[in-house]
């Protein structure tokens, strides 16, 4: 997945007492952050650098522990520990939350009596929705500026067609596939991102990107080849949904960035969730509705309410999990988070599913995840010599503007 995230950092938050910290916690926003992942798009200003999303500052203050625990300890760390120890637990959080909604969302549609991938995405878009507005509507997160019915129509309305095929559809592919042969399927998102980014001229074309997208193609094949429970249809659908995120994405920076329209993750799920919701209502009603009824009459739908409410809740702290992640550290945490994600997600679907996982998926998948960190790394170089440009651009413009300062201040001296 392309990050496009420039390093950000806590400089001040490294270097004030713990006292000077607590009294700074709202003016102490992300440094450098000029987009970010997926859906989020944030924006700076030429003083302080915001991201467009301090007004939930209360909202993830629940989850922001690590800042807490910096307030305690500070006294007795250097500015580096703390950094080091801070993006250490924001990636722990993350990974958490991911891998507990995945393995949630596992469990409900394929063993806890619950096969209905649809009407589990329906609820997570309801709930996130709901819980999105209130924010919004209450004012403690600012509503996105420049949104009327026109761009909602052009530019959220496919955004969240897309988004709502991504989540069905992989959440279809728990019924069929194990966790660790999902993730190792996964693999594809960066070459799929790539072959659309060339597609819809977000991506610039080069021989060097197109071996990296065939060492991952080969990696996940070869995985694949050694899967033991391969469903073509579960395989299918896992597929699909890569195409359809990676178009997601691409369509993000066409429809979004391009007209300079800036969403954090509530109003992301403000505005988009609604949207899904819509096209998730078209394949409900025809292909679980009549089913679910049924189910529920007959007795084979014994899901507790409180099962779904707890499911949807934490599918809402990893929306808010994402932009700690994504705010506070780097591209680099975020990127090796992932890494980590995956292959836990692997040994813990074989510990708690007893998922089958042979020698050659391991072989397979160690081959897409070289080309996955190759991809990573080169995308990382990339963006770190845009902002060294950027960096050295400011300081030859400062270096420009100092002599005409020193001549101004002799003439008014001379005056």
């Amino acid at each position: 997945m392309p990050t496009n995230i420039k390093d950000s950092s806590f400089s001040r938050a490294a270097a004030a007492p713990a006292a000077q910290e607590g009294s700074e916690r709202e003016k102490l926003v992300p440094l450098n952050v000029e987009k970010a992942t997926g859906l989020f798009v944030t924006a700076k200003n030429d003083t302080t650098t915001t991201t467009g999303t301090t007004g939930i500052a209360p909202v993830l203050f629940l989850l922001d522990v690590p800042y807490v625990c910096s307030c305690s300890f500070h006294p007795l760390l250097n500015g580096v520990a703390v950094t080091a120890l801070k993006n250490l637990a924001y990636a722990s959080i993350w990974i958490a939350l991911s891998a507990s909604v995945i393995l949630f969302n596992k469990y409900i549609l394929a063993f806890g009596g619950f096969p209905f991938p649809i009407t589990l995405t329906l609820w997570h878009m309801l709930f996130s929705s709901s819980l999105a507005a209130a924010l919004v509507w209450s004012g403690a997160v600012p509503s996105t500026e420049g949104m009327d019915a026109n761009r909602y129509a052009s530019a959220v309305m496919p955004i969240g067609a897309l988004f709502a095929g991504t989540l069905w559809l992989g959440n279809a592919a728990y019924l069929h596939l194990s966790v660790s042969f999902i993730q190792m399927l996964k693999a594809l998102m960066p070459a799929a991102v790539y072959a659309v980014g060339c597609l819809f001229s977000t991506e610039k074309f080069a021989w060097k990107c197109v071996a990296n997208m065939v060492i991952i193609t080969v990696g996940v094949a070869l995985a694949s080849a050694g899967e033991v429970a391969l469903v073509p249809l579960g395989v299918a659908m896992q597929l699909g949904s890569v195409l359809t995120e990676s178009t997601r994405l691409a369509l993000v920076q066409i429809l979004l960035q391009r007209r300079g329209l800036k969403l954090n993750p509530i109003t992301t799920l403000y505005y988009v969730a609604p949207a899904s919701g819509f096209f998730l209502m078209i394949p409900w009603s025809v292909l679980e509705v009549e089913k679910i009824w049924n189910g529920f009459h007959a007795g084979d739908v014994s899901i507790s309410p409180l099962v779904l409410l707890a499911n949807a809740a934490c599918a809402f702290a990893l929306n808010l999990s994402v932009f700690l992640l994504i705010g506070k550290t780097s591209a680099l945490t975020m990127n090796v988070a992932g890494v980590i994600k995956d292959w836990l997600l692997i040994g813990m679907s074989s510990f708690l599913f007893h998922s089958k996982v042979t020698s050659l998926n391991l072989q397979g998948y160690g081959v897409a995840f070289a080309g996955v960190c190759w991809y990573n790394w080169t995308k990382l170089k990339a963006m770190n010599k845009v902002a060294s440009a950027v960096s050295v651009g400011a300081a030859t413009a400062a270096a420009a503007v100092e002599p005409e300062r020193d001549v101004n201040e002799k003439d008014d001296e001379k005056r």
